[in-house]
């Protein structure tokens, strides 16, 4: 059989059919061939469901919401009374809602709105979308669907840049600015643990990645901290459930929001009422560096002797007592 005739057999067969007259073998072919595509299609549909399935028993067990959006659906969590004046939390690179556990009880008098960026712990981990000012469209998506009209926003590093990037986007809906360790610009940047460094190098980092246990992941995050504290297992958990595509993408998109301009720049120009927490031993970014935010006319900024760069798990007390009490003296609605 030449070419010219199998085309036009295969123009004849239509939808999979085989063309009159058809050898046994080609109809044969024909019905595996629809057999494959009506498999694949199933396991897709089966995929897809599980994929949601697992974003809303995520939910489920954090007592949280998964929040439908185009390009990714998110997870959050919400605490405290409803009518209360909206305090939103983000945090930071490989973090998830479980990074604030440690300050909610200062925050119990507050509506608390903990959001899982894109990438990240219960929210969808999709092959794109990790630019910062795309994940602050998207928290602001949230939020409106949440019906939340005025908030404070905090973020902790990373999550300091998608709340200042938020705040640039959203005026009528952000009030107040909180950042804890978020570095002011790239080269303020300290470096990451051995472990954490090696998952950055390509290829290397993706094998380093695939074969990732919890001792590995415990390694990466060694920097985070200055004092020893316990991390907790779902911490743990959220991180292990990341895609390396998500991680490094986060990371570099990070980077990239400050060398376009540094953080305090942006904070300068807003105006908003801003208070900045930083850790005096910070690891991973020049404790010096938060002298910048001194550019930020309505900032207010705390240090924290003895702490590192999560103060959310390293000082929760004294955090906590920070977030409140700025928080009490904007109450926004």
């Amino acid at each position: 059989m030449d070419e010219t005739t199998v085309a036009q057999r295969h123009h004849i067969r239509g939808r999979g059919g085989a063309a009159p007259g058809a050898p046994k073998g080609w109809r044969a072919w024909g019905r595996r061939r629809r057999i494959t595509v009506v498999t694949v299609g199933v396991l897709a549909a089966l995929l897809a469901g599980n994929t949601v399935s697992v974003l809303a028993q995520t939910a489920e067990a954090s007592g949280g919401q998964i929040v439908r959006l185009p390009g990714g659906d998110i997870h959050v969590v919400q605490d405290g009374p409803p009518d209360a004046p909206t305090v939103v939390l983000l945090h930071g690179l490989a973090g998830s809602t479980a990074w604030w556990d440690p300050v909610l009880p200062a925050l119990r008098d507050r509506h608390v709105v903990r959001v899982d960026l894109l990438g990240h712990g219960g929210s969808a981990k999709p092959a794109g979308g990790y630019g910062i000012a795309e994940q602050a469209r998207r928290v602001g998506a949230v939020l409106d669907q949440l019906g939340v009209r005025r908030a404070t926003v905090v973020g902790h590093s990373t999550g300091g840049t998608v709340a200042t990037s938020l705040a640039e986007q959203r005026r009528d809906l952000v009030a107040a600015i909180v950042v804890i360790d978020t570095g002011p610009r790239v080269d303020a940047f300290v470096g990451d643990s051995f472990v954490g460094h090696l998952v950055t190098v390509p290829v290397v980092g993706q094998l380093i990645w695939r074969l990732r246990s919890d001792t590995t992941i415990r390694g990466a995050l060694d920097t985070a901290f200055t004092r020893e504290v316990r991390v907790p297992d779902q911490i743990i958990a959220d991180i292990r459930g990341m895609t390396y595509r998500s991680l490094t993408e986060t990371d570099q998109a990070s980077d990239a929001f400050m060398r376009e301009r540094p953080v305090p720049d942006r904070l300068a120009d807003l105006g908003l009422p801003t208070l900045v927490i930083f850790g005096a031993q910070d690891r991973r970014w020049q404790p010096a560096s938060a002298q910048d935010y001194r550019r930020v006319p309505s900032a207010r900024i705390e240090i924290l002797d003895g702490v590192g760069h999560t103060p959310m798990f390293e000082a929760p007390d004294r955090t906590g007592a920070l977030l409140h009490g700025f928080v009490v003296g904007i109450a926004p609605r």
